[in-house]
């Protein structure tokens, strides 16, 4: 029931030249890869301090050898296809040109700044080739000990290329530090430039030709030179490593008292073999973005996004969407995020970066109900009440209090209308025009913070005197004016008291998960009906509706009508479960669990009828212009969230037992979780509710 790699690799993905791709990546825990778009190409090779920004390499050209008179030509120019395929320590890429079939298979080597790959040539020609091969190189490196606070990594011009003969290699320097990177081949290449490495393979027919490369970076010549070494001279075995090590990281994810976490995730036993492809890519899609990084000054951190955009940085937004991950896999890391982010000022960035721990960015408005939900989260799961009468690191203020400052922080932007004024564009969803100033959704976020610090106060027997609950049911009155009766939406209010329709799927999923007891049947069956005529796709989700007055005014498919970021469809089914659409929620993440097809599920992908699907499910979004949307993102934790707490109904209570009220619908009846940990007792999960193990 614990999935190796092989379990979790994508379908074949088949792309010419020119389709819109998003292109798969690859981490090793220091830092991460892309794949080029052609056989071999490589970019976003950094590992923080250390980059290669966005510069590709490792570019290749071909000769075929079958005919006269012929020069290597770009891959591309070939119009071949290419079949990519991704494993979570690896990418094969594969395609036939002129009797020939090459294969390249990528990885990241294991704690070390380097990228590996091995190139075979296949000849299926039936007649002896000579075949010539080229990668076009270049290098961009750079040592950047500072704040990393824009989307994409420093990036260097005028690096020093020189040629490294003994090695077989070309060198590159950084021009502000002593950073270098070599790239070159295990056997001396016929060809040796400071941009191009060559080879001549002479073919039998049926004979298998290879080419194993290299890409290394280090702090000077020395730490470079000694990765390369240590790699070059046999590849093949350093792929074995990479996977057998994978294989070992899925196990300790899943394995109380592991060497690698400081918690677990629960074990899924499932004849359903899509829900579980669901739960473990989404586990995966947090693994992903662990750092354990020497230059972390947090220690063991979790990025957000890979491998494009945001290296180094954790926004708090996509963290608490997968809080409920992180406080059982690795409550300890949880908790000094939680401690740090007590001392950022919330209102003023969106997360913080390991290479400094500075703050990055601007407020998002969601940060207050984030705060209070993940260290409620983690409370709950992990049993640590005494944090809770802690005092915040630097301050006479207890964990508590500040939780009760969050909770508060609303009043900062009340209006006459009674409601908060969360602002504008880039303090919400940055692409919707009319989501804006005073949203349902974070004012319904309002009355859970308010009732849940309630909550906690009673525990630690510092009941409320009833300002927190009479605060909540104020709001509860007002946000209920946003909403449309009969047509199952929210609106927006603006400074000048006109109200906006917005159609948006964020205000769906976070009333329904923070206000589902204060809907009265009919707003249920409305939003219900909402959700399945305007966003519900077979294998996805529309994040705005297509008939929204703003749906024109911009085409990022994160937040837009053309699509939707990764958490959103899970936290849209976690609200149905609340208000009892088992059998739809649990339907709809069937054709979710397909969506696993292409790796862990990216920042966003392309309703089915923006784009052809992929193997039957909704295409990722690739990052360029103007989509930029990067390739995952770790908010891949809701999908784990959905399985557990919502098809099993598992409530960590804070003070007593873990609760299960299980919601199967069409689920298969004989499914179990094992190993769910909570407050240090084990249990197992049935139909039939918790029991310990």
């Amino acid at each position: 029931m614990i999935p190796t790699v092989d379990d979790l690799q994508s379908a074949p993905l088949t792309k010419r030249y020119g389709d819109l791709f998003a292109a798969p990546g690859l981490t090793n825990f220091l830092g991460c890869v892309q794949v080029g778009l052609d056989l071999t190409g490589l970019h976003s090779l950094n590992f923080p301090p250390f980059g290669t920004a966005d510069v590709p390499t490792a570019s290749l050209y071909l000769d075929p050898g079958s005919g006269p008179g012929q020069a290597p030509r770009l891959f591309h120019a070939h119009g071949a296809p290419i079949t990519f395929r991704w494993w979570p320590d690896r990418i094969v890429r594969e395609a036939e040109v002129s009797g020939l079939h090459l294969r390249s298979t990528t990885a990241l080597a294991r704690g070390r700044m380097a990228a590996v790959m091995t190139l075979e040539v296949e000849n299926r020609s039936g007649s002896e080739r000579e075949v010539t091969l080229r990668l076009g190189v270049q290098g961009s490196v750079t040592q950047a000990r500072r704040r990393w606070n824009a989307p994409l990594p420093p990036h260097e011009t005028g690096h020093e290329a020189t040629v490294d003969a003994g090695r077989g290699a070309v060198r590159f320097r950084a021009t502000q530090s002593e950073a270098v990177q070599i790239q070159g081949t295990a056997h001396a290449p016929d060809v040796l430039r400071p941009v191009a490495l060559g080879h001549t393979l002479r073919l039998a027919p049926g004979e298998t030709g290879r080419i194993d490369y290299v890409h290394a970076i280090g702090a000077t010549d020395a730490e470079a030179e000694a990765t390369y070494d240590a790699l070059i001279h046999d590849v093949p075995a350093e792929l074995a490593r990479v996977r057998a090590d994978w294989n070992a990281e899925l196990q300790a994810v899943f394995t109380p008292g592991n060497d690698r976490y400081s918690g677990h995730l629960p074990e899924l036993h499932t004849t359903d073999d899509a829900i579980a492809k669901l739960y473990h890519m989404g586990a995966l899609g947090v693994v992903y973005f662990k750092r354990d990084s020497p230059y972390s000054v947090h220690g063991r951190a979790y990025d957000t996004l890979l491998p494009r955009y945001w290296q180094s940085v954790t926004f708090l937004w996509d963290y608490f969407l997968s809080s409920p991950v992180h406080a059982q896999l690795d409550p300890a890391v949880m908790r000094g995020y939680l401690d740090r982010w007590m001392h950022l000022d919330v209102h003023s960035h969106f997360g913080t970066e390991y290479l400094t721990g500075q703050g990055v960015g601007n407020w998002y408005a969601v940060n207050d109900f984030a705060m209070v939900s993940m260290a409620s989260t983690y409370v709950r799961w992990t049993g640590d009440h005494a944090w809770l009468t802690s005092r915040v690191e630097g301050s006479d203020e207890r964990v508590i209090d500040a939780l009760r400052r969050y909770a508060t922080n609303w009043r900062r932007f009340k209006t006459g209308s009674g409601l908060a004024d969360y602002g504008g564009l880039n303090n919400l969803l940055e692409c919707v025009h009319t989501y804006l100033h005073e949203v349902a959704s974070l004012n319904a976020a309002n009355v859970f913070n308010l009732r849940e610090v309630t909550r906690l106060l009673a525990f630690l027997g510092e009941p409320d005197d009833g300002a927190l609950v009479g605060e909540a049911a104020q709001i509860l009155r007002d946000v209920q004016q946003l909403y449309v009766p009969g047509r199952g939406y929210w609106q927006a209010r603006f400074p000048d008291g006109s109200l906006r329709d917005v159609r948006h799927c964020y205000d769906l999923l976070t009333v329904l998960n923070t206000i589902p007891d204060d809907l009265t049947a009919a707003q249920k069956a409305e939003m219900v009906a909402f959700f399945q005529r305007e966003l519900q796709t077979p294998t996805w989700m529309h994040a705005l509706s297509p008939g929204d007055e703003d749906a024109f005014r911009d085409v990022r498919p994160d937040h837009q009508w053309n699509g939707a970021y990764p958490a959103w469809p899970p936290e849209t089914a976690r609200g149905l479960y609340r208000i009892g659409e088992a059998d739809l929620a649990f339907r709809w993440l069937q054709g979710l669990a397909k969506t696993t097809n292409q790796g862990p599920y990216g920042q966003a992908h392309f309703v089915e009828v923006v784009w052809p699907t992929t193997d039957g499910a909704a295409t990722k979004v690739p990052p360029d212009e103007p989509y930029i949307n990067d390739w995952t993102c770790s908010s891949n934790g809701s999908y784990v969230n959905v399985v557990i707490e919502s098809i099993f109904g598992v409530r960590p209570g804070l003070g007593g037992p873990l609760t299960a009220q299980p919601q199967f619908g069409p689920f298969d009846p004989s499914a179990e979780l094992h190993n769910v940990t909570h407050q240090g007792t084990r249990y197992h999960i049935t139909r039939d509710g918790a029991r310990v193990a």
